[in-house]
């Protein structure tokens, strides 16, 4: 059944109260567990002073978070700035040759900031990686490629090279690691891209350009060679109508996520808690499932944020980015769940939609699948927990398929076509997606937080739960997954209106 499928209005505001009280629940639990347990080992080491006028100490537990906006605050705000002047000055003298200039200030930022021996170990890889998109062979560029993305994430070609950059502060080992792996990742966009080049070759210039773009170099998103190359080089710089306002908004949007988390982190130790594993085996049920649920959204908060704050700036520059990824809440499909948009586009348009084709064969979709996500495992860093996160997440994207092209066959389809209604249909549906949507939530969670705290989730709902926690679990994602459901069917109908059907004939003649 179609995608504007309605259902009664009566219905979905029933489904919009189920799904608010049942979040204010979960979330009236897990503010219980926060207050109620600060003593204990695990909140001492990671829960540090807060908010003292309102007596409420702050979560700290990711390094990341706390190191964009402490330690990292600083150089963030000092680099960007000095970029959007520099560039907007630019851009006004000479907005043909914006991109060099571009490439000048970032070149010189990461040179201040990472020395000479880091500049020269990341122009090696882009010189091997130019020579080899000279020959024109795809199969031979992802060889090069992700043989130097193996040698930044596997010991002990990672350890060495970090070993030759001399400096110690205190973000090198981030800074180090995230430049070097989207490096090589935009190294392998040039390749490819110029693989697909008929006439000559993309110049060396070309690729230390793209590379050096400070915004998206240390921390990405990843901009396909294509459209970077296309948009850094268009030197009609004027602006669409209330583009200025639009990115004003945005940006405005992002520092209120930014107060928000914040407000969180005091109040809901969601971070915290599945550390304390002894702690998590007393909670309900639902504080289980609330914090399977808010860590990812929490994973996404902070993805959305660092993306949308360089997003922000490089729109600012006339470009137009990768979009931050999907919410968590908003997904109930496999084939749309990813936390960086950037690396989604690389990996669909190089390996994933270039293998699957229009992902209906499922013979090429396994294929498909299975060396995206041998891709995706080199570039998150081979472990245990990594494989684990991969197969999971393969085989749920598969099993997708697999489920589609089962009902789609007879008797099925012939009774949803001739017996059911849409409304009906997208309830049925609804149910499937439920349970798809905790699968996405479980095989991701043991990649934010542990392998032990994700399968005692799964025991708590699938086993120990069933069947109260179960299917009220599953029916108050149901009233989410539907509500989903009516936002896209709105956003369908606003994209493609019906058509209004024509009057009738003896209407038209006695008029």
């Amino acid at each position: 059944m179609g995608i504007k499928a309605a259902l009664p209005r009566y219905e979905l505001y029933c489904y919009t109260v189920v799904l608010f009280l049942a979040l204010l629940w979960a979330g009236s639990w897990i503010f219980e567990a926060s207050s109620g347990n600060v003593s204990r080992r695990a909140f001492r080491e990671s829960v540090k002073p807060g908010w003292h006028y309102f007596g409420r100490k702050m979560d700290a537990s990711d390094f990341e978070w706390v190191m964009w906006f402490t330690t990292f605050r600083n150089h963030i705000l000092f680099a960007l700035s000095g970029h959007v002047i520099f560039a907007k000055i630019c851009s006004m003298v000479s907005p043909r040759h914006r991109s060099l200039i571009y490439m000048m200030y970032g070149s010189l930022a990461v040179l201040i900031t990472m020395g000479w021996t880091y500049i020269s170990l990341i122009l090696s890889h882009c010189i091997v990686l130019y020579s080899v998109a000279l020959i024109k062979r795809k199969w031979l560029c992802f060889v090069a490629g992700l043989t130097s993305l193996a040698t930044f994430k596997m010991e002990p070609f990672n350890s060495w090279q970090e070993g030759i950059v001399t400096g110690s502060f205190d973000l090198q080992d981030v800074l180090f690691y995230g430049g070097c792996g989207f490096s090589i990742m935009r190294c392998m966009s040039f390749a490819l891209e110029n693989c697909e080049k008929k006439d000559g070759n993309y110049s060396f210039m070309d690729l230390i350009k793209y590379n050096f773009y400070l915004p998206f170099f240390f921390f990405g998103p990843v901009m396909t060679f294509d459209r970077f190359h296309e948009q850094a080089n268009n030197s009609n710089l004027t602006r669409k109508e209330r583009e200025m306002w639009n990115i004003t908004i945005h940006a405005l949007v992002h520092l209120g996520a930014i107060l928000v988390v914040d407000v969180f982190f005091h109040f809901l130790y969601i971070l915290t808690i599945p550390s304390d594993l002894k702690l998590v085996k007393q909670l309900s049920d639902w504080s289980l499932a609330g914090l399977a649920y808010s860590n990812l959204v929490y994973d996404w908060v902070k993805a959305a944020v660092m993306f949308g704050v360089i997003n922000t700036v490089s729109r600012l520059d006339h470009l137009d980015p990768p979009q931050p990824p999907k919410c968590i809440t908003m997904l109930y499909v496999f084939a749309e769940t990813h936390f960086d948009r950037g690396i989604n586009d690389w990996l669909c348009k190089y390996v994933y939609d270039y293998i699957g084709e229009n992902h209906d064969a499922i013979f090429k979709e396994l294929v498909a699948t299975i060396c995206t996500f041998a891709v995706t495992t080199l570039w998150l860093g081979p472990c245990e927990l990594v494989y684990i996160w991969s197969f999971f997440n393969c085989f749920g994207l598969n099993f997708e398929l697999w489920v589609a092209k089962f009902f789609s066959l007879p008797p099925f389809s012939t009774i949803e076509r001739g017996l059911m209604s849409e409304a009906m249909s997208r309830r049925i549906r609804g149910l499937f997606n439920a349970v798809n949507f905790w699968q996405i939530v479980l095989y991701n969670v043991l990649a934010l937080n542990s392998l032990d705290f994700a399968q005692l989730v799964a025991k708590r709902l699938l086993f120990k739960g069933f069947p109260l926690s179960t299917l009220s679990v599953l029916f108050v994602t149901y009233c989410g997954v539907q509500l989903i459901k009516e936002r896209e069917r709105k956003q369908a109908l606003l994209d493609d209106p019906e058509p209004v059907a024509p009057p009738e004939l003896g209407k038209q003649k006695a008029e």
